[in-house]
């Protein structure tokens, strides 16, 4: 009620204001911007415009971001309070509180010559209809459709460490891998680094090193240069023709290649729509190398999807359909937004390397250190629908040559092949075609290869002609049931024909949700089934017990070919539950029993703030012989002067170091970025992922859906960093009360216009000298301000105010300046 007492009282000012204004005969405004000298303004008028809470209307670049209570000071500064209405705006949420906390500090008004956040190039406030303005760079830019970002001017500077340990062991011995990935910026260039230590189960085999990158890279507009020690690979390349021989190897030498890291999404629909059949109300999700890009409403019946919203490229995406919560379909698409591509126009994109493969640093056998290793990788976009891949490398001393067709002949029907060659290898194609419907989907795939004979008569013989052919159906019947059926034959060193036929059904076991799915297969055999044939039918079921309450249930019954081919019944039951135990996330228990005997598992996945990982134990049903294993990874920046370890899996191409202070017991809070990415962020030191090249913001809110009385300072920060690059920011977490009085001087007169300055937050008091301010609860006192000046301290005992819930009233409080003098002479003699 109080809230709303203020926001009435201030607009009775506001519209008698504005009355007045309307009826003045002169008003000068010299500078634009600025309010100027009011002619004829009365003296007693001024009291109820300058230095009180005013009702505006906001605009960012034209656009309406909401009504806000603001103070308009005599030496022309707007200072911005609160937004109190904003159901009519359209802009996020997110913008209203960074725009909040650039203004509440208070900022000219004019020309933004100095501190210009956000690209602010001027704030203007309008007294015939009281309304304040905001412009930037992006009200100037919408138009002018820049191609590239724009680097840090003055570059970036840090250093991404990931350390990964990988042990297994078993009855055999101990084998592990130690790898280490590092990412550096210095100014616009970033330094990449990549190597492993590792040794196996053999205890007569030497630990093995190698390093393969290291190597330094810069980006201009549409281009990388890379200089170096690297393992060649495609770079920004849509379709890499297959090769046939081996793969390039560690190479000291430059690479040089087109890329699109840097190029501006231009908003563009896809060339080839994207179709989505749902038969309830249901959400298309949006799925790019398994990392949802997007996510989108959808009701029944055929529709389009909207794709102006995506990244500008070309590239493959998953559609996930979700009816009830529920995924009832996927399907494969590709987005053609070749305007990133710069359209047919230039329809290359290529990558060219040249230098000497090289085993620096590594102790690994090579057999052809030395030798030249050089290539040229291209796509040529034929057409918006069409792909053509070209490849042409020489590695270990001999020429391999490839090409590549990804054709999308219609909406739902597309090609994808392959033609190979390799000197001392052989050569080979392969065909994939695919057809999607609305309610599945048809893949046929050939391959076949023919390789070149022996060098020698000592060498081992080999088949000289390999083929394998498939055919897979998968066939949605309805929002419950789904078939699929694959067809294989392969002719070579493994001959045979297989078939493999399924079908999947969701519903409910003991009112939990759950799916099942039956399974019959006959394939050729392997030696894993004595060389018979394998084959079995399978029924498994899984389950989540209790809704969201993290357990889940899964157990399979059936029958397959067993180890010596004779016949093995099978079954198994495996238990999960998700916890919060210190470092613990979930726990895990399994057990399988067979011909052989019983079988027994258990895992767990644990993460700190230091690192994250999982581990296992398993039992042989077969001889009994227990085996287990344990992943660790763990990231450490530095950066700014500071270094931070974090234990989150997050990728990370920058990153900012954030220390949080705070009054409150067992905080989380939830980091979200502009490029996507989030992090959970606990007291002390944490690391926060960010999006590399384009200028950003990442935003600040408790981690849950309920209301905490406490205030995040600053709710955001911005950044623009090269790859590899680190800031360093600091955040204050503050449990806060409202506290609501007024204000008088000594001479017992109300002080209007006054600033109320607390650790959480400010306000400034009204005519009569009301306030409300967030305060610090662990710190509960207030610095009064008028024009600038400090006037007193206000020091505030919340044991003897009256509280109602999160409500202090301190009812009228008396500024003295002798308040201040004691404060300032307490802190000298602590100084002494």
């Amino acid at each position: 009620m109080l809230n709303n007492y203020t926001i009435t009282a201030s607009l009775r000012r506001w519209l008698s204001a504005a009355a007045c204004l309307a009826a003045l005969p002169v008003l000068a405004n010299p500078v634009p911007g600025t309010l100027g000298r009011i002619e004829g303004l009365p003296r007693e008028f001024e009291a109820h415009f300058f230095d009180v809470p005013l009702a505006v209307r906001v605009d960012l670049d034209g656009r309406y971001l909401g009504d806000a209570m603001v103070v308009l000071s005599r030496d022309q500064r707007v200072q911005l309070l609160e937004f109190t209405e904003t159901q009519e705006s359209l802009e996020p949420e997110s913008l209203r509180r960074r725009w909040r906390e650039r203004l509440l500090a208070g900022r000219p008004l004019g020309d933004c010559l100095q501190d210009c956040p956000d690209g602010l190039r001027a704030v203007h406030y309008s007294l015939v209809n009281s309304q304040l303005s905001l412009l930037t760079d992006s009200a100037e830019a919408g138009g002018l459709g820049e191609r590239f970002h724009r680097l840090p001017e003055q570059g970036s500077y840090g250093l991404l460490l990931r350390n990964q340990l990988n042990l297994v062991s078993d009855e055999r011995g101990t084998s592990g891998r130690y790898a280490l990935q590092g990412q550096g910026s210095l100014g616009n260039w970033t330094t990449l680094a990549d190597g492993q230590l590792d040794r196996g189960s053999d205890s007569q085999q030497d630990t093995r090193y190698h390093l393969d990158q290291l190597y330094t890279e810069r980006l201009v507009e549409e281009h990388f240069y890379r200089l170096g020690y690297f393992t060649p690979s495609a770079q920004g390349l849509t379709r890499q023709p297959r090769l046939m021989g081996a793969s390039a190897d560690t190479t000291l030498g430059v690479m040089f290649g087109s890329s699109d890291s840097l190029m501006v999404d231009s908003g563009a629909p896809s060339a080839t729509p994207i179709y989505v059949t749902p038969d309830r109300p249901a959400v298309a999700e949006i799925y790019r190398n398994g990392v949802l890009i997007n996510s989108q409403a959808v009701q029944p019946g055929l529709q389009t999807l909207d794709t102006t919203v995506l990244p500008g490229g070309i590239y493959e995406v998953e559609i996930r359909l979700v009816e009830d919560s529920q995924v009832t379909s996927r399907s494969q698409a590709f987005i053609y937004k070749p305007s990133n591509w710069r359209s047919t126009d230039a329809p290359w994109r290529y990558n060219l390397f040249f230098g000497r493969q090289s085993s620096l640093l590594s102790n690994w056998n090579r057999d052809h250190d030395d030798s030249l290793s050089a290539g040229a990788l291209a796509n040529y976009l034929v057409h918006p629908r069409a792909i053509l891949g070209l490849s042409a490398q020489r590695i270990d001393e001999a020429m391999q040559y490839g090409t590549s067709l990804d054709w999308d002949v219609r909406d739902r029907f597309k090609l994808y092949a392959n033609l190979f060659q390799a000197q001392g290898h052989g050569n080979g194609y392969d065909l994939q075609a695919i057809h999607s419907y609305d309610n599945g989907s048809l893949v046929a795939s050939h391959s076949r290869s023919w390789l070149a004979p022996p060098r020698t008569a000592q060498d081992a013989p080999f088949q000289q002609r390999l083929s394998q052919s498939s055919l897979s159906l998968n066939h949605r019947l309805d929002p419950r049931n789904s078939a699929s059926l694959r067809l294989s034959h392969s002719s070579g060193a493994s001959e045979g024909t297989g078939i493999d036929l399924g079908w999947s059904y969701y519903g409910r076991l003991l009112g939990s949700d759950a799916n099942w799915r039956l399974s019959l297969f006959d394939r050729p055999g392997t030696a894993g089934t004595g060389d018979a044939r394998s084959r079995g039918v399978n029924l498994s079921m899984s389950m989540s017990l209790g809704g969201g309450s993290g357990r889940r249930l899964s157990a399979s019954l059936g029958s397959r070919t067993s180890r010596d081919g004779g016949r093995d019944l099978n079954t198994s039951l495996a238990y999960q539950q998700d916890v919060d135990l210190g470092a613990l996330r979930s726990v895990g228990m399994s057990a399988s029993a067979d011909r052989y005997g019983v079988g027994l598992g258990g895992d767990t996945q644990f993460e700190s703030q230091v690192l994250h990982g999982d581990a296992y134990v398993q039992r042989s049903s077969y001889n009994g012989a227990f085996n287990g294993g344990v992943n660790l990874e763990s990231l450490l920046a530095v950066g700014a002067g500071k270094a931070a370890v974090s234990g989150q899996y997050l990728p990370h191409q920058a990153g900012l170091i954030v220390d949080v202070e705070t009054d409150l017991d067992d905080l989380k809070l939830r980091a979200d970025s502009t490029g996507g990415s989030s992090a959970t962020l606990h007291p002390g030191r944490n690391v926060i992922p960010v999006g590399a090249y384009k200028a950003g913001h990442v935003q600040f809110d408790f981690d849950g859906s309920e209301a905490t009385a406490a205030v995040i300072q600053p709710s955001s920060v911005d950044y623009h960093l090269n790859r590899g690059g680190i800031e360093y920011r600091q955040l204050r977490v503050l449990r806060t009360v409202t506290v609501i009085g007024r204000l008088f001087d000594s001479q017992g007169r109300p002080m209007r216009g006054a600033q109320v300055i607390n650790h959480a937050s400010r306000t400034v008091s009204e005519a009569d000298g009301f306030f409300a301010v967030e305060m610090s609860e662990s710190t509960p006192t207030l610095e009064i301000r008028q024009q600038g000046a400090p006037v007193c301290l206000l020091a505030l005992d919340p044991q003897r105010l009256e509280r109602e819930d999160d409500v202090l009233l301190a009812g009228d409080q008396i500024c003295n300046a002798n308040s201040l003098a004691r404060a300032e002479g307490d802190l000298a003699k602590g100084r002494g």
